[in-house]
């Protein structure tokens, strides 16, 4: 049958099963909305304050559904403004497909009102992108857009469809959609007997797991594997959930903040058996100190990660559901009591703490954990908070830590926790900001509102940019530049005039309070809690040191006394 283009992408949404799309209109892509609104019982239009708003709500869908997600954006400024949350979901293989409206054929590349190359703009943080110039390629342009996204290593993919694409006619089809087949093509028997072989050899082996394992849904697989090697475990910011934070072979996170029990266990091991991650800096530390004595065994879809960061001595490429199944095939059960034991006496002389006298980040994250008995899903901005809230909050499931890794988004997490809302209407979703990233795109409040998408959003306020100070305060002999916010901006009194119900909490007693009144009212809610502006993240690696020279604040204060 005859469609035009504005009905053809609507019909391709259809089915891809789409049911949720977040943005905000504009000129040039008008006739897309217009045929929206024809379907708007059948697809549901979030309609974001901003369009990066947009963007990180469809990423948020994304990582708490695992399915696509889906923004929409106008031509020129509003195509750029998803460029941040594009990114975002690049550098953490979340799939996404971003449709902006361009020009139309005649005038583009004319430098025509609000045009610009969007698809140059985005080449380097999309899978794929495309400009579709011809109504007859679209249908199948957006049928691929969507497969890329989710296949193998997920990530985003950009359609930019001119105008005239949009109301010119072509023959369309419908097609049912197959689902996708995990990526096994460099999956090699003699690689995964090798890896059996390592394991079965190792005296001290140590399990680390990242992101890639929620993307590959392998939680199940990955359980069975520790069960298997009888192992400690440690994951990455992106890996928490994939194995649950409450057991007792757990070791917490690994890295620049991750816990001593972790970094210290890991420089001990004689093998550090790494699934579905990528080995980032912040991870490593100094990379040449890192793990140096034992040998790696990396599990990974993307064959590109294999010693792009630290040299394995073995490696497994596919899909990493199906390296587990297969590993667990082939693998005995194997026991591991001594070392076992042996990390978890790091673990026990060197827990987390924090000062329990004062109203704390670390607190603030506990009493979330107790008031949501860990079952809600937590969204992040980036600094201190997202730090507190990876080392506090217990993660038993995956899916319910979103947080911006690889970037380091600022200002992520409203619309992320929009995005998670929208998609997992059973489940109490928090976002844990910092005050400066509230000031980013608090105006997101108002999308919630909107709709009565009752997220709760905790704002940890030290009137300054805790991260940053924390470092001007380690490294940068106290000159705190440009990261102090001495200017009395009421946070409760401005959500309350974008709607929600507003806190402003300065003691523990009040948050306790307040934290247990909003999850019961189911409205959004803002909690402005204000603690103390030297409040800092432990332990920590310092910049250039291995991960096995973290330290904490005891170890500062006898390194003065010293």
């Amino acid at each position: 049958m005859q469609l035009n283009g504005s009905q053809i992408v609507v019909e391709c949404l259809k089915e891809q099963g789409v049911d949720t799309i977040f943005g905000y209109p504009g000129g040039c892509i008008l006739n897309v909305y217009d045929e929206l609104y024809k379907h708007k019982d059948e697809i549901t239009h979030i309609l974001t304050s901003h369009e990066q708003g947009a963007a990180h709500a469809a990423d948020g869908y994304a990582r708490a559904t695992g399915k696509v997600g889906v923004c929409m954006a106008t031509s020129g400024p509003g195509a750029t403004n998803l460029v941040t949350g594009i990114a975002t979901a690049y550098l953490d293989s979340i799939p996404l497909v971003a449709i902006t409206a361009n020009v139309g054929v005649p005038i583009l590349g004319k430098d025509s009102f609000q045009e610009i190359d969007i698809a140059g703009v985005t080449m380097p943080i999309t899978k794929h992108n495309y400009i579709v110039k011809d109504v007859n390629k679209l249908a199948d342009t957006i049928r691929d857009a969507f497969r890329i996204a989710r296949t193998g290593r997920p990530g985003p993919v950009l359609i930019d469809i001119t105008k005239d694409v949009t109301a010119n006619s072509a023959e369309y089809e419908k097609k049912v959609i197959a689902p996708v087949e995990p990526v096994v093509d460099h999956l090699k028997d003699a690689d995964l007997e090798e890896a059996v072989k390592l394991i079965q050899s190792a005296k001290k082996p140590f399990i680390f797991v990242g992101g890639g394992a929620i993307l590959a849904n392998a939680s199940e697989e990955l359980r069975t594997f520790v069960d298997k090697v009888d192992a400690p475990i440690c994951d990455s910011l992106m890996g928490k959930g994939a194995f649950p934070g409450t057991d007792p072979r757990y070791t917490g996170m690994i890295g620049m903040h991750g816990t001593k029990a972790s970094n210290f266990g890991v420089n001990k091991c004689d093998l550090l058996i790494t699934i579905g991650a990528r080995f980032s800096d912040r991870v490593t530390g100094n990379a040449s100190r890192f793990a140096p004595n034992a040998k790696v065994l990396q599990f990974d879809v993307d064959p590109a990660e294999i010693d792009k960061n630290i040299k394995t001595t073995a490696s497994v490429v596919g899909d990493v559901k199906v390296i587990l199944e297969k590993m667990n095939a082939l693998l005995p059960d194997l026991s591991h009591k001594e070392w076992i034991s042996e990390v978890q006496a790091i673990a026990a002389r060197f827990p987390l703490t924090y000062h329990t006298d004062l109203l704390t980040g670390p607190y603030i994250v506990e009493k979330i954990y107790e008031a949501t008995k860990g079952e809600a899903i937590i969204t992040t901005d980036v600094g201190q908070h997202q730090m507190w809230a990876a080392q506090y909050y217990k993660y038993t499931q995956p899916r319910t830590l979103l947080t911006s890794g690889g970037l380091g988004t600022m200002g992520y997490g409203i619309g992320a926790c929009i995005g998670a809302k929208v998609g997992q209407r059973d489940k109490v979703c928090i976002n844990i900001a910092g005050d400066g990233c509230f000031r980013m795109n608090m105006q997101e409040i108002m999308t919630a509102t909107r709709y009565n998408i009752p997220i709760i959003e905790v704002v940890i306020n030290n009137s300054v940019l805790g991260m940053v100070r924390q470092w001007q305060t380690l490294f940068y002999g106290k000159r705190y530049s440009n990261t102090i916010f001495d200017d009395g901006v009421d946070f409760a009194k401005i959500s309350e005039g974008m709607g929600a119900k507003a806190y402003t909490i300065s003691t523990k007693e009040e948050f306790d309070a307040a934290i247990k009144e909003a999850i019961e009212l189911n409205v959004p809610c803002v909690l402005d809690v204000h603690i103390d502006k030297d409040d800092k993240v432990f332990p920590m690696v310092a910049p250039g040191t291995g991960i096995s020279e973290a330290f904490d604040e005891k170890d500062l204060a006898e390194k003065e006394n010293n």
